[in-house]
């Protein structure tokens, strides 16, 4: 007779419940690409990343204010120097002041490109620990490439368009009016033209990002060179003080030949 046959009527046994498998998540199996991984990645609520934000900047600040106040202790050769492409322009000091304070405007850019290197070093510190290996990989080379492409627009704004946007302008009138010219104006011409040149040279490097995190492909860029070409002259007739169609399109050329330069360099880092 079986187990069963000999247990009272009435009392039915049920059978063992079957064991409960817990299912892992669906991306627990799978592996985290080393590529996609956080190495510098550190807990810390919204209060402490503000308080972190704060002091980077004051001390970014801080570099620049300190940059700014040995230059300004260095500004008459820094103002002679700005003084060189304007060959035979005698500049005057049209108001009381007015040297004093073009000095200190002098001394503020020439310190913040000074410390420009200290403030990429807090920006880069304060964002890391949030990219990925690959995103990272990537930061070196940008803030190098960026670094380089700055210094090289303010030597081709120096040695190109400072002195092509000044022979046009004094030639053009030189029968008629005898050039006297605004120390602050024409240093503020200077100094902006030569930023503006700079800051217009960081686009390969905004290209070579856009294509690494895949919101633009280089194919896209290429195809839209028509549009660049236009939008090149319509920067070189905003971005330059004065209106003289030689550094119109000085600048629109140089501005059409790096975007170019940023497709070949959006095709190397671009995923697929």
């Amino acid at each position: 007779m079986s187990e069963r046959d000999t247990r009272p009527e009435g009392n039915t046994v049920l059978p063992a419940p079957a064991p409960i498998r817990i299912q892992p998540p669906e991306d627990a199996d799978t592996p985290v690409a080393p590529d996609e991984e956080f190495p510098g990645e550190v807990e810390m609520t919204l209060v402490d990343h503000l308080e972190e934000l704060r002091r980077r900047i004051l001390r970014s600040l801080l570099a620049v204010v300190i940059g700014a106040g040995g230059c300004l202790l260095l500004v008459k050769p820094l103002v002679r120097l700005l003084e060189v492409p304007a060959k035979g322009i005698h500049f005057l000091q049209l108001a009381p002041g007015e040297f004093l304070f073009v000095s200190i405007k002098v001394a503020g850019y020439t310190g913040l490109i000074l410390a420009l290197p200290y403030v990429l070093y807090e920006g880069l510190a304060f964002v890391l620990p949030g990219l990925t290996r690959r995103e990272q990989r990537l930061v070196a080379p940008a803030v190098g490439g960026s670094a380089v492409l700055f210094m090289a627009g303010l030597a081709f704004a120096w040695w190109a368009l400072v002195p092509a946007a000044l022979n046009f302008l004094v030639s053009y009138g030189a029968d008629v009016v005898e050039p006297l010219w605004s120390i602050e104006r024409y240093l503020d011409f200077v100094l902006l033209l030569m930023v503006a040149t700079a800051l217009a040279f960081q686009l390969p490097v905004l290209q070579m990002l856009l294509a690494a995190l895949g919101v633009v492909r280089a194919q896209t860029m290429l195809a839209a060179w028509r549009f660049v070409v236009v939008a090149s002259a319509l920067a070189g007739a905003v971005l330059t003080p004065s209106t003289d169609p030689v550094t119109m399109l000085l600048l629109s050329g140089a501005i059409t030949a790096l975007y170019l330069v940023g497709v070949g360099l959006a095709r190397v880092v671009q995923r697929g």
